[in-house]
């Protein structure tokens, strides 16, 4: 493989003749998320407090799961045959149908989303039973339902509970979902998950990783356009306009900085790359939510650029960049086996920035949070061209 010289090295296509590249469908697929992004970051900017976070946040765990789930199964579907196409589009159309209950989630249609959100699992389950597997589930295709009919419990019961009930019980069942997850969905009598079960291709879900910050990094740059398209056309508006997308670019240059681009080839030096492919979707889930909070971010400061700055709204400006740059650091040390100093340090100078911001307006300490990844940038420039590394994965591989 070559490697680019011009800061931010990347992977030249893998070589590998078994490889496949993410069908066209998948990315098809992918923008059904955008526009459940876009209505999660809208979601939590005009509810922005602990409660919306924390509605948001289950939410946003949910999507990812199926998203998830749908990536790596695709291994194992001909996306070239009408049968593998058709899942795909149906939990697309289901996705769709997801995200559009998602402004009363917590409300009337609360029970509408559960079931919604256990069909498609329990749908997707009957697919691979039926369609894969010709009638003889695989042991992986029985742990995963057998924790997610555990998980729909939860949903549905918190639908029907309702009230402040529903937030606590669907969190704690999306806490059991990951955590099932997390343990290889262990059950008894057939054990749990291994890596290897998931015959996992992983140059190509490494790209689909990829893939999924990018729409997240476009859904910031249609939520900072729409924005401001909706508001008077000031100078401080303008001003605000340059800096938030300013940060989304620099949160593009902070990712495909050598890790993001040398992805594929760890998984492929890695003497486990399923593991390591597994492990990589929980860096790239966490970086995701940051760029929500970025989104998030341009729908307040672009809104109302002047004035004085809540303590929910310096978290959010400050919070996404950090959460950011939290995954964004695993992903070193998934890549790497190490941290990047320039990540902990970013996060020391946003803390430093906290304390000042009720005396800021919201575009100045937008301002700052995108100093410091700027400077961060700016670091990981001068380190490549000092000191080019190449992957070398950790305990994972």
């Amino acid at each position: 493989m070559s490697m680019a010289t011009d800061g931010g090295a990347t992977a030249a296509a893998p070589t590998d003749p078994d490889f496949k590249r993410p069908a066209f469908l998948e990315l098809f697929f992918d923008l059904v998320y955008v526009f459940a992004l876009v209505t999660l970051a809208t979601l939590l900017a005009e509810n922005l407090n602990w409660t919306g976070l924390a509605e948001t946040l289950v939410l946003l765990l949910a999507f990812t799961m199926i998203w998830a789930l749908t990536v790596w199964a695709a291994d194992s579907v001909d996306l070239a045959h009408p049968a593998g196409q058709g899942q795909f589009i149906w939990v697309a159309a289901a996705s769709l149908l997801l995200t559009a209950l998602v402004g009363e989630a917590y409300g009337d249609r609360g029970l509408l989303f559960a079931t919604t959100y256990v069909v498609i699992h329990l749908s997707t389950t009957v697919y691979y039973v039926v369609v894969v597997s010709s009638g003889k589930p695989p042991r992986r295709t029985v742990r995963i339902q057998f924790w997610e009919g555990v998980a729909g419990v939860g949903w549905i019961g918190g639908a029907l509970v309702g009230g402040s009930g529903q937030l606590a019980i669907w969190g704690l069942t999306v806490i059991v979902e990951y955590g099932a997850a997390a343990l290889g969905w262990p059950v008894p009598g057939i054990g749990r998950s291994r890596a290897r079960d998931w015959r996992l291709v992983g140059a190509r879900v490494a790209e689909r990783y990829r893939q999924f910050v990018i729409v997240a990094l476009g859904v910031s740059i249609f939520v900072t356009g729409t924005t401001f398209s909706m508001s008077e056309y000031t100078l401080e508006r303008a001003g605000a306009l340059l800096v938030v997308f300013t940060t989304v670019v620099l949160m593009w240059r902070i990712y495909i900085y050598r890790a993001g681009e040398l992805l594929t080839d760890a998984i492929a030096r890695s003497t486990n790359p399923e593991l390591l492919t597994q492990s990589a979707a929980a860096t790239h889930l966490i970086m995701v939510a940051g760029i929500v909070g970025a989104a998030v971010t341009s729908q307040l400061v672009v809104g109302r650029p002047l004035g004085e700055t809540p303590p929910s709204w310096a978290a959010v400006i400050l919070g996404g960049p950090a959460l950011y740059l939290v995954g964004r650091g695993v992903l070193d040390f998934t890549v790497f086996g190490r941290i990047s100093r320039s990540r902990s340090a970013g996060l020391v100078l946003l803390a430093c920035v906290a304390p000042a911001t009720p005396v800021l307006p919201p575009v100045l300490v937008a301002l700052l949070a995108m100093t410091v990844l700027l400077l961060i940038a700016a670091a990981n420039l001068v380190s490549t061209r000092r000191q080019p590394r190449t992957p070398a994965p950790p305990m994972l591989g």
